[in-house]
């Protein structure tokens, strides 16, 4: 029915088709252990059972007035405006980490209530601006 070439063709195709869709399941899959997303204290709360060695990103806003410091660490309660869950960070806070301002904090859950962070990423809005990128739309 077809010829030579159009066997080779469609073969060559096939194969092509093949390992692309094999390449994109192997990047997905490999991915899968290291995308953490983060979840809200609400979720943490309905959370069934907790896995302790699991590492956890916790995302929400500063609460006011429940930033307090001490020499080597620094504690504070991230909300979502229903739960609360209490964090404990030792090191070095991110510039934008403020009270009422979006926080990310990652590390180890020791109950639902509280989360011993070993990083901290300070989220800021879209029209955030880097202070250098800013100087020089100034000058320009």
């Amino acid at each position: 029915m077809y010829g030579k070439k159009v066997k080779l063709r469609l073969l060559f195709l096939s194969l092509i088709l093949v390992v692309l869709i094999l390449t994109i399941y192997l990047v997905l899959k490999s991915l899968e252990d290291n995308v953490v997303y983060f979840i809200s204290p609400t979720e943490i709360k309905e959370l069934g059972e907790i896995e302790y060695n699991k590492k956890y990103r916790v995302g929400g806003m500063v609460k006011k007035n429940s930033i307090s410091m001490s020499s080597d660490q620094i504690s504070f309660t991230i909300t979502d405006f229903k739960n609360e869950i209490d964090v404990k960070f030792s090191g070095i806070m991110p510039n934008l980490f403020s009270e009422e301002k979006g926080v990310v904090a990652e590390g180890m859950l020791k109950d639902k209530n509280f989360l011993e962070a070993s990083k901290i990423l300070a989220k800021h809005d879209e029209n955030y601006m880097p202070p250098e990128v800013r100087e020089a739309l100034k000058e320009k």
